[in-house]
């Protein structure tokens, strides 16, 4: 099976330091990879390769099949590339069906020529796409700064899903969650993986991550050093790699062997 994006000797440098030093990795349609190393091994720096916040120094992204340039992170949305980060870019004094829109609102015009918000239309699209993933808020019109933490990350997916994303990369999306909450967004993310959803999960959780994930992208110092299918390996051993207390052995995922 082709993979849905495909990064292949990816490179990026500041200055005299190597962030990323020729990491390829991929993720197929319907499937989870977690990508884990500890801080400052990389994992944000290669993401924000794909997002379009950094370009790379070298290397190539393969996104469907085909060779893509992503200069800014507007580049990857348009091609169905959405990145949730830990702030979740969602606006506190807005509504939720305001924050699903937001930067892409539904006008309609009054009088024939006075263009105002189609608040109605986007309550109802909004209501759509919250159904489609069986996510409960009890109201749409509340601001976003009255919702639990797991009830915003919801929002924030919600909207990426709206917009038609094939590739959600999602960074900590249990972190500062309660229990409660943090099952309900593992739940989430099974069902955008039955939904065909390639996503990835940058995340210091492991449980949460083997909970989810069907492969594991470990990097260390700038450098991918090991890959593991998830049911090849255990917690114990990923954190050996992580710390670089364990020697890497050739692995092939099956996924690879595609």
């Amino acid at each position: 099976m082709e993979y849905l994006l495909e990064v292949k000797n990816l490179t990026k440098r500041f200055g005299g330091l190597v962030a990323v030093n020729n990491v390829s990795m991929g993720v197929k349609e319907g499937e989870v990879v977690g990508l884990l190393g500890d801080n400052g091994a990389g994992k944000s720096t290669l993401i924000k390769m794909v997002s379009g916040v950094y370009r790379p120094d070298g290397g190539k992204i393969f996104f469907m099949g085909k060779e893509v340039i992503i200069d800014s992170p507007m580049k990857a949305i348009s091609i169905a590339i959405e990145t949730l980060y830990q702030d979740l870019a969602l606006a506190e004094n807005l509504n939720a069906y305001s924050n699903i829109f937001l930067g892409r609102e539904k006008l309609k015009k009054v009088l024939k020529f006075i263009n105002v918000l189609d608040n109605d239309y986007m309550l109802k699209e909004s209501k759509g796409v919250l159904d489609r993933l069986e996510i409960e808020i009890p109201s749409l019109r509340n601001r976003i700064s009255m919702l639990s933490g797991g009830q915003r990350q919801a929002v924030a997916i919600s909207r990426s899903i709206y917009w038609n994303a094939k590739l959600l990369i999602m960074d900590e999306p249990t972190a500062a969650l309660g229990v409660t909450e943090q099952k309900k967004v593992l739940d989430l993310i099974r069902l955008l993986r039955s939904q065909g959803i390639g996503i990835i999960v940058i995340s210091h959780q492991l449980y949460d991550v083997f909970s989810v994930a069907d492969r594991l992208v470990i990097m260390r110092r700038g450098e991918k050093v090991a890959e593991r299918n998830i049911k090849e390996t255990n917690p114990d051993e990923i954190v050996s790699l992580i710390v670089g207390a364990e020697k890497v052995s050739e692995k092939i995922c099956p996924a690879d062997r595609d």
